[in-house]
């Protein structure tokens, strides 16, 4: 826990976490097919990432690719399976998909080749790829990360409950918050807002989204960020047990916002998204990502991106959004050769 009296442009305590995946911090655990902390299978020589098994004529049996995703209170690690299963249907890939603390960590782990894939936010794969904006960045720029496609808004929501009293971003002065994992794209845009409307004294607590939703149940915390597209599973659980309040980021809030950090784009949660929630609310977003390194073989990207935008209509997990017309939309990074051929046939 930290008293936040003032804050500075971004993270510095990101960087902690964040250095530490750059290192190659991918987490480890049981190898299950999209449990928490799968281990990424390597080849024989000791390379990380994808491991592939020949025949005795050296051609290719079977690929087994890394995909790193996110906390499974979240959207990216269903997404992620549902992209696994595509993957796998269409091609002679298999994927290995691992629960991660997203964005921060899975830059570092494409960086390192811990992964091959992963899902990151925009705004984050803009500063790795620029070394700017987060602590672990600054002069550090991951020169291999590349793009693949974008995939929906990554919606910002800020949620407590009703007994707190809370309406409004400015009743946050004082408050106890969580503000995702420590080092999470999360935290980066929860502490970026924070700053941009003027909320400088809280108490700040880092945790995952299910553990935060558990924190509101138990009153350890007032509020808490959570970044990912509606309907967010863990929001979900804690609306149908507690009367939900979602503040807007609205207005001269909203402008602010914009204004200091030009990733942000209007975003509204819809009415009914969650039990309780009956009028819409105003917010911002970020872009969510499929991203890769540039050691990735041009065909083994253009054969993933096919697989998955060619069979869109086999998804079920924000199929609104994701689509071959708007997947470079929001894209901040250079292409992947691979994605680019599928593109641009």
């Amino acid at each position: 826990m930290t008293n936040n009296s003032t804050r500075r442009r971004f993270l510095k305590t990101a960087g902690v976490a964040g250095v530490a995946a750059l290192a190659g911090c991918g987490g480890g655990g049981d190898g299950g097919d999209g449990g928490d902390g799968g281990m990424t299978e390597t080849d024989g020589d000791g390379g990380d990432g994808g491991m592939t098994e020949t025949d005795g004529d050296g051609g290719d049996m079977e690929t087994r690719l890394s995909w790193h995703a996110g906390g499974t209170g979240g959207t990216y690690f269903p997404l992620s399976n549902e992209f696994k299963t595509v993957v796998e249907e269409n091609t002679d890939f298999t994927l290995n998909v691992q629960s991660t603390g997203a964005s921060v960590e899975n830059v570092g782990s494409l960086a390192s080749g811990d992964a091959d894939f992963a899902l990151i936010q925009n705004d984050i794969a803009s500063f790795a790829r620029n070394g700017e904006g987060i602590d672990a960045f600054q002069g550090n720029a991951v020169e291999n990360l590349r793009g693949v496609a974008t995939l929906y808004p990554e919606t910002i929501t800020v949620v407590t409950l009703a007994d707190t009293g809370i309406t409004q971003l400015s009743d946050l002065e004082g408050a106890t918050i969580n503000t995702g994992d420590l080092g999470s794209g999360t935290q980066v845009n929860a502490l970026q807002i924070l700053e941009s409307v003027g909320i400088s004294d809280f108490t700040e607590q880092n945790a995952s989204f299910s553990q935060a939703a558990d924190q509101l149940r138990n009153g350890d915390i007032d509020a808490a960020f959570v970044v990912g597209g509606w309907p967010v599973g863990a929001i979900e659980d804690l609306a149908n047990t507690n009367d939900l309040v979602i503040v807007p980021i609205s207005g001269d809030n909203r402008d602010a916002a914009k204004e200091d950090a030009s990733w942000f784009a209007n975003d509204t949660i819809p009415a009914g998204t969650y039990t309780g929630v009956d009028e819409a609310v105003e917010t911002i977003a970020v872009q969510a990502m499929i991203a890769t390194n540039a050691e990735q073989p041009e065909q083994t990207v253009e054969s993933v991106t096919a697989a998955i935008f060619d069979n869109v209509d086999d998804l079920s997990i924000k199929t609104d959004f994701i689509s071959k017309d708007s997947a470079q939309d929001g894209m901040s990074i250079e292409l992947h050769p691979g994605a680019a051929a599928y593109f641009d046939a």
